[in-house]
Parts: structure tokens; C-alpha cells; sequence
């Protein structure tokens, strides 16, 4: 079961983020602050949630959070200041939006930048361990999909709609047949014919 606090005293915000590994789209990034009491019984890693049961999730996180907000960085940024820091920049946007102003930051990983006035704990699988990371990668991982999505109809070859940009066989041949695009990360090396980044 997952936990509802770090610790009693402090305001804690979740943070996660969704895309860090794609070849293709922005990165996003969640923050998540809870009520003490937040209970869902499907709230786990988003990785570990049905995509019917994360939109369930999305709602119920929205409606019940004390305050959450969502932030992405573009591809072009991501090839200019690095993925590392175009995904602590995404958390950084998503923090300084929320309405209420957190505490403590309870961040999934185990690096993180820090953010002016806060401080924060780098919690390695924090995701499946903290309801508010859980929330922020359910929130994170949605709006990143419904993204991915969209820009789909725009280059439907790569398979979007399926793979969310990662890089699966199908798009890894379309990359080999119709090459990158502008919502590719050029800054990743890609190669189409490994699953993995060099």
C-alpha cells in the first residue's frame, strides 16, 4: 500500500515525470500535493496502471488533490539544454504553477536540481512507494499520452498512437524508412535498428 507522507510536519508535493526515454514529443513533468487522507484503490505507478484506470485516476487526482499542476519542454529545448535538464526544468514549471506552495518535494529518482526556497528528498521508485509521486506520474504520463496522441495525425508512420514516441520496432523501422521529423530529438543519436540510445 502505498504511503500518504514522507513525514507529518512539512507540505509535500509528488514529482514525476513521463517521456524522459522517448525518441519523439516533449517531456512532462507533474506535481501533486494531497490531502493526508487521498485514498484510490488503482493509484500506483503509472507504468503499473490499465490506460482506462489511469484516466479514471486523472479525474479522481484533479477533483481530490490539494493542488496539482502539469509542465512540458519542447523537443527543440530538450536538444539545446540536454534531457537531464529539460526534464528538471518540466518539474521546476510544474512546481512554481501550483496554487499552494509546497514544503517539502518528494521527487521520483534519484537526482533532482533544486528548487529555489524548497527543499526536497530523491526517492528512487518513489512512484510505487508515495501516493503524491504515484499522482504525479498518473497525471504526467496521461497528458503526456493525450499529446502524443495529436501528434500522431500529423506523422501517423511513426506509430504514435501506440508507442507515445518510445522506441518500439515499429518506429524504429518507420525511422529507418521516412527518417526523423520535427518532433524527433535529434540530440538523442537515434538508432532505428537498436532499441537503445548510443
Amino acid at each position: 500500500m502505498l504511503k500518504n507522507y514522507y513525514q507529518k510536519d512539512l507540505l509535500e508535493a509528488g514529482i514525476d515525470e513521463a517521456g524522459r526515454g522517448c525518441y519523439a514529443g516533449p517531456v512532462f513533468a507533474a506535481a501533486v500535493i494531497l490531502p493526508s487522507d487521498f485514498y484510490h484503490p488503482l493509484l500506483n505507478d503509472s507504468k503499473q496502471v490499465k490506460e482506462k484506470d489511469r484516466y479514471e485516476l486523472r479525474g479522481f487526482i484533479q477533483e481530490k488533490a490539494v493542488a496539482w499542476a502539469v509542465a512540458s519542454v519542447e523537443e527543440a529545448e530538450i536538444d539545446r539544454i540536454n534531457i537531464l535538464q529539460a526534464t528538471w526544468k518540466a518539474m521546476h514549471l510544474a512546481i512554481q504553477s501550483l496554487v499552494t506552495k509546497p514544503e517539502l518535494l518528494l521527487i521520483d529518482g534519484n537526482r533532482f536540481r533544486s528548487f529555489s526556497g524548497i527543499s526536497h528528498r530523491c526517492i528512487v521508485k518513489g512512484d510505487s512507494l508515495y501516493a503524491s509521486i504515484a499522482a504525479a506520474s498518473i497525471l504526467a504520463k496521461t497528458c503526456r499520452d493525450d499529446h502524443m496522441n495529436q501528434l500522431h495525425y500529423s506523422y501517423p508512420q511513426y506509430g504514435w498512437k501506440q508507442n507515445k514516441g518510445y522506441g518500439t520496432k515499429v518506429h524504429r523501422d518507420a525511422i529507418l524508412q521516412y527518417g526523423l521529423c520535427e518532433f524527433h530529438r535529434k540530440s538523442f543519436q537515434i538508432n532505428p535498428v537498436t532499441p537503445s540510445l548510443f
